[in-house]
């Protein structure tokens, strides 16, 4: 099982009352909901491994470099009173992302994160080099592009907390989207995600897009038909996908997950106990956290 983790402690901060306090009053709303969020998850799912994969970085420069607009709308911008305005990460929420990861490390759960990668590509290459079936669990539709029946690869997409999950697999891909997973990536190239920066293709939105994979393929299939004038496009359609060649030349790499990253040596086996207990024990006091710990705790003990 592998969390996208920032997804789900987004989803908690906001899913949780930010008077979910420690006792020295910091908001601890995320680290709660997120520590039940995990409970639910191994008491439904029973996964032996679990990894909380991290955002070492939310906006690599690498992908900027090929589209400057690439998440530019989540980077601090100027107000008119010249502050600093930042649109996605409340100011309460950010602070608590420190102590996610120090009650994971003491708890024992795997947490990996790699410098110049989001935490989609970490997620990316550990499904590509996975044995067994993997779980990916995310708030975040960009994953539908790792979706893999042959491979046992499946989404579980929260809907209200993680007690009711969309489970995403092939079926339900070409149900929604009319794509398997592979094409839900070409498929979001060519309608663009505005909360992402990526602006798409004009003219081309996603029953479009996904009529034009059904005909010619995928993306390389869509272009080549561009520079024949047998193949059945609109004039409009034509048109449009040409003016677009540039982005259409780098946008795979933006938009695909990265298979290939180079993780760190790391142990994915889900604890049947804690690494740290003292470590634990602390950090549960210091933040008002007993109760969820404990519910942890014995979830991960009934599994040993």
């Amino acid at each position: 099982m592998l969390l996208d983790t920032a997804s789900l402690y987004f989803r908690a901060y906001f899913g949780v009352p930010d008077s979910v306090r420690a006792p020295d009053g910091t908001p601890v709303n995320a680290v709660r909901g997120l520590l039940e969020f995990i409970t639910r998850l191994v008491q439904d799912h029973q996964p032996d491994e679990l990894v909380a994969c991290m955002d070492a970085d939310w906006r690599p420069q690498w992908r900027v470099d090929l589209i400057p607009t690439y998440k530019a709308h989540r980077v601090a911008v100027e107000t008119e009173a010249g502050l600093p305005d930042e649109e996605e990460i409340p100011d309460t929420l950010s602070p608590q992302v420190p102590i996610i990861e120090e009650v994971l490390d003491a708890l024992g759960i795997a947490r990996v994160g790699v410098a110049g990668y989001e935490a989609d590509d970490v997620i990316g290459t550990l499904a590509g080099r996975a044995a067994g079936p993997v779980d990916i669990v995310t708030g975040d539709r960009d994953l539908y592009q790792l979706v893999d029946d042959a491979r046992g690869v499946r989404v579980l997409y929260p809907l209200k907390g993680v007690g009711m999950m969309q489970t995403t697999d092939e079926a339900a891909l070409r149900e929604k989207y009319g794509v398997d997973g592979p094409g839900y990536a070409d498929l979001a190239l060519l309608r663009g995600d505005p909360s992402d920066g990526l602006p798409g293709v004009p003219g081309i939105g996603e029953k479009t897009a996904a009529k034009l994979l059904e005909a010619f393929g995928d993306l390389a299939g869509i272009m080549a038909a561009v520079d024949d004038p047998k193949a059945k496009l609109t004039p409009s359609q034509r048109k449009r996908l040409d003016e677009a060649r540039d982005y259409v030349a780098v946008a795979p790499k933006v938009v695909r997950v990265a298979g290939d990253v180079p993780l760190p040596a790391f142990d994915p086996a889900l604890p049947t106990e804690a690494r740290d207990p003292q470590r634990l024990e602390d950090l549960a006091a210091q933040w008002g956290l007993g109760r969820a710990v404990q519910r942890l705790l014995v979830e991960l003990k009934a599994r040993g």
